[in-house]
């Protein structure tokens, strides 16, 4: 018995140190994003949200249906934020593509991921196409885990632990209020998906601006990775507004990239992960231009997915703010 006691110690012990080994790794090097209250900048955002809402009066948007987060990283050594209901957990739709990207960039630096042409593919294929294939692919990586059937509570337990892998990575760094463990689907979950979501749910991912303007800052100014995946990274979410089109809510014309575009800023430059659905649409964008402005701008709308006007209507007030 007592042997027998030792034998379960040691193999849970094994365990243990396995799972731990799979955990997603914060960079030795990382320092978290420091901001500071900037009354200015917090003026800036106030007046291009309010101005944007009585714009759209019409339309009945609520202020309660908009956030936005606001980082000026002109100066790493002092970077600026402001925020409206940037706090307020909002369903993310594809935002979320860009904690998978920064989670499974660090697997691959860390070696914990075989990097194979496949997953290549796949990456990309997630942050420029938008692929909700890819990211179920992708998630899976990350993970451990895959789609299927019901499983009974204690296997489910234990699934939905290796699931939450991306949660427990960023939530190691600070990260809170976000829900980062679902795939993302043009219809619905089933299954194992359904359970993990609650069945109502409960548990579908969730974001706040601040959260997804901090990863996108932190991405920039390469915090979370060495500086070859930063690269890589940065690379798939470059834009261009001024390329030719492809089809119905491309992330670089119908979204921040309007602005650059209605402004003939051609020698600006854009790196954004966009989401939509029938109800919310979103961009997380970063904008660099030829005078100088460096900001990371996050706006997150619900219930108004066809009225595109809206997120550069709040784009173009900041830009013009910003280089005044």
């Amino acid at each position: 018995m007592v042997l027998r006691c030792i034998f379960g110690v040691l193999i849970a012990c094994l365990l243990t140190g396995v799972l731990a080994a799979q955990e997603i790794a914060v960079p030795r090097s990382y320092k978290h994003l420091e901001t500071k209250p900037a009354p200015e900048l917090q003026t800036l955002l106030d007046r291009a949200v309010t101005e944007t809402l009585d714009k759209f009066a019409s339309n009945s948007l609520k202020r309660e249906e908009v956030a936005a987060t606001l980082i000026d990283v002109r100066d790493p050594n002092s970077i600026r934020m402001a925020e409206v209901r940037g706090n307020e957990r909002i369903y993310p739709a594809s935002v979320i593509k860009l904690f998978y990207l920064a989670a499974i960039e660090r697997q691959m630096e860390d070696g914990k991921v075989r990097v194979t042409p496949e997953l290549t593919r796949g990456i990309h294929d997630m942050i420029v196409d938008s692929s909700n294939e890819a990211t179920q692919y992708i998630l899976d990586v990350i993970t451990e885990t895959s789609s299927g059937a019901e499983l009974p509570p204690k296997e489910f337990e234990a699934w939905q632990y290796k699931r939450d892998r991306v949660n427990r990575f960023f939530a190691s760094m600070g990260y809170t209020n976000i829900n980062a463990d679902q795939k993302t689907f043009c219809e619905d979950a089933y299954g194992i998906e359904q359970q993990s979501r609650h069945y109502n749910g409960e548990n579908r991912n969730m974001l706040t601006t601040n959260a997804t303007a901090r990863l996108l800052a932190e991405i920039v100014l390469g915090k979370l990775a060495d500086k070859d995946h930063t690269s890589q990274m940065l690379t798939l979410l470059k834009r261009d507004p001024f390329a030719p089109k492809v089809g119905d809510d491309d992330q670089a014309h119908d979204f921040t990239g309007t602005v650059l575009i209605d402004r003939k800023m051609t020698d600006a430059k854009l790196w954004s992960k966009a989401g939509w659905t029938s109800k919310t649409r979103h961009d997380a964008a970063y904008v660099e231009t030829a005078d100088g402005a460096k900001f990371v701008l996050v706006v997150f709308t619900e219930n108004h997915a066809n009225e595109k006007n809206i997120l550069p209507t709040i784009a173009a007030k900041v830009l013009d703010g910003l280089r005044k």
